[in-house]
């Protein structure tokens, strides 16, 4: 199975023994060996019920298929890159910080709700399950992990969620007050709200 690992804390190295990984199309920046590159379209190789809602939400995660034999590194503009082992969990991410995956995992989509009561946006999540490893990206710095417990739920702000992981519910702050008093106030603001016990990653920057 290919392996990813952090050669550096800006690049993740992809090691390919007869085996493959999913990037982000426009991530690699070098590789060596025997290695070959071919997109897997709209939805990353997931099936067209995927593509099709990547296109109905407006999504934008176009990924390649790197495979072979050899190495390939990958980064993105100089964000910040952390990759993270799933063991048959669930992570919920971001699909802009999504760089690679590696493994028996499957990417879908789920409808996490509106961004705006008056424009219906709508927001949505990237959600990869299964055994493998998925390489995540953050800008503004290295990823600042969260605990999240029954007696603390956390609060954060969507532009700067990465991902979550855990026995985690998620629900919507609209009483922003603290947007207002900061200047961002504009009358559509909201919070994402994680209750339960897990781990929720933000970067230091918001998108």
């Amino acid at each position: 199975m290919a392996q990813l690992m952090e050669k550096s804390s800006k690049v993740v190295e992809a090691q390919l023994a007869n085996s493959s990984i999913r990037a982000l199309s426009g991530s690699m920046v070098a590789f060596e060996g025997n290695v070959t590159f071919k997109s897997t379209g709209f939805g990353g190789g997931d099936g067209l019920v995927a593509g099709i809602k990547r296109r109905a939400t407006g999504e934008s995660l176009s990924l390649m298929e790197c495979g072979g034999n050899g190495r390939v590194f990958l980064a993105v503009n100089g964000q910040y890159v952390a990759v993270v082992g799933l063991a048959g969990e669930t992570l919920q991410v971001e699909s802009q910080q999504l760089l690679a995956i590696a493994g028996n995992l499957q990417c879908n989509v789920t409808f996490a709700g509106l961004r705006g009561a008056s424009t219906g946006q709508g927001l949505f999540t990237t959600t990869v399950t299964g055994q493998g490893q998925v390489a995540l990206l953050s800008a503004g710095g290295p990823l600042i992990h969260l605990a999240v417990s029954p007696q603390y739920p956390l609060v954060v702000d969507p532009d700067a969620f990465v991902c979550a992981r855990g026995n985690l519910s998620q629900s919507f702050v609209t009483d922003v007050s603290w947007r207002t008093a900061v200047g961002q106030g504009s009358g559509e603001n909201f919070s994402l709200r994680w209750d339960g016990q897990g781990v929720v990653s933000i970067q230091p920057a918001e998108r």
